[in-house]
């Protein structure tokens, strides 16, 4: 097959049985079939041709991805259940992104594609694989390291989660990984303080945690082969009922049994207390990306969980005591300051309200004073009362203060 028509052909030629399926069964007639044949004839050329970009395998798998859609629909529409040919579309996709990775390793985007078409499809194991492949030639992307580390803590596996993340951090000289991994610790904290306090809470987060060994998501060693899971090949898609009839019975077998001195040491630990978040900004501290915006990041990043999370309020505060040390008169130290009486505030339409923003008004007023760049404090002032104005529930006395603010704002802008 020394010419591109000629793997063209052979690529072509393994969708056949798959069409004749369609027409037999009336799921496309025979002139979208011609059609499907037609673009999918021009998109092996354009993929196979020597001058071939990771756009073409994109634009490619986009098509293909669109094509099942619309199958689906059909068959759901015409009251097909089941296709001989059902798992033949998921398959070429693994197929196309496996030749896009392989012609085209240096392309990030063909590589999250790879990795969302395997997570749509419920493929755990492949997607450790490849993402331990993309990790490996990109260890400098700050987004694959984000990626692989929030779809472990989505899985439960909050030790492989920063395992991810430390190599990130090892890694990656931008404060994005580190903001990530900070919020990726609230974030698990919230889902502690939400499940309840005490033994309770923890013993839940801890069972929740006891994830299967196929769920989780780990660096291989050089030496582990790739060959040792039943989802190897490339033409076995895993079925969604057979994986969840299995899960089910996993569930009914095996009790969850949860370790008591495993509970008491979680209610001694630390992290509960936010250690782990603080942590993360004291050693970012310490590195070269770190400045004015990098603490900025961090204290957005604490202020999401302001209201969930008990610990919130020391952490900001100790973004904020940082940035005054540092940052005495750089206007993002003084709008987190200003903002920091009202992102603890859960409900604007409370009592709590007025105090808060007499506060923050009165930072500001100071901000403006120590700063030499009130423009910059004035844009960001307005970036947060727009909102809060935007809110049909806010009293009528708040409101006036705040648009005021806002005229006098942009008249310093």
């Amino acid at each position: 097959m020394a010419g591109v028509a000629d793997k063209a052909r052979f690529y072509l030629e393994q969708a056949v049985p798959q069409l004749r399926e369609f027409e037999d069964k009336e799921i496309f007639n025979r002139d979208e079939i011609r059609n499907l044949v037609r673009k999918r004839t021009d998109f092996e050329h354009r993929v196979l041709s020597p001058g071939s970009r990771a756009a073409d395998f994109l634009a490619y798998a986009e098509w293909e991805s669109r094509l099942e859609t619309l199958r689906a629909r059909r068959c759901a529409r015409l009251g097909v259940r089941q296709l001989t040919h059902q798992h033949a579309s998921p398959a070429r996709l693994n197929q196309l992104h496996e030749r896009g990775v392989t012609r085209d390793p240096g392309s990030v985007a063909l590589w999250r594609s790879y990795l969302a078409h395997l997570a749509r499809i419920g493929a755990a194991k492949r997607w450790r694989r490849v993402a331990t492949r993309a990790l490996r030639l990109h260890p400098q992307d700050a987004s694959l390291w984000a990626l692989a580390g929030r779809r472990a803590a989505g899985a439960g596996d909050m030790d492989g989660a920063r395992a991810y993340f430390m190599r990130g951090c090892r890694f990656c000289r931008g404060v994005d990984i580190w903001a990530e991994y900070a919020r990726v610790e609230m974030e698990w904290l919230a889902r502690v303080e939400a499940r309840g306090k005490g033994r309770k809470g923890i013993a839940a987060v801890q069972a929740a945690q006891a994830v299967d060994e196929g769920d989780q998501i780990k660096l291989k060693d050089d030496d582990e082969s790739d060959d040792d899971d039943d989802d190897d090949d490339e033409d076995v898609i895993p079925d969604p009922d057979r994986l969840a009839f299995k899960e089910l019975e996993k569930k009914k077998l095996r009790p969850r049994i949860v370790d008591e001195d495993a509970v008491a040491k979680l209610e001694k630990s630390p992290a509960l207390g936010g250690a782990i978040p603080r942590a993360i900004f004291d050693i970012s501290r310490k590195q070269n990306f770190f400045d004015a915006a990098a603490a900025e990041t961090f204290f957005s990043v604490f202020a999401r969980h302001a209201t969930d999370v008990e610990s919130c309020s020391d952490l900001l505060q100790h973004v904020v005591d940082t940035m005054v040390e540092l940052f005495p008169a750089h206007p993002a130290t003084w709008d987190c300051r200003v903002r920091q009486p009202l992102v603890v505030i859960d409900d604007l339409a409370g009592p709590a309200l007025p105090g808060a923003l007499r506060e923050a008004l009165a930072r500001l007023k100071e901000g403006l004073a120590a700063t030499e760049r009130k423009a910059e404090l004035a844009a960001r002032t307005v970036a947060w009362v727009q909102p809060m104005l935007s809110r049909a529930d806010l009293d009528e006395g708040i409101r006036t203060v705040l648009e005021h603010t806002k005229k006098k704002m942009g008249e310093t802008s």
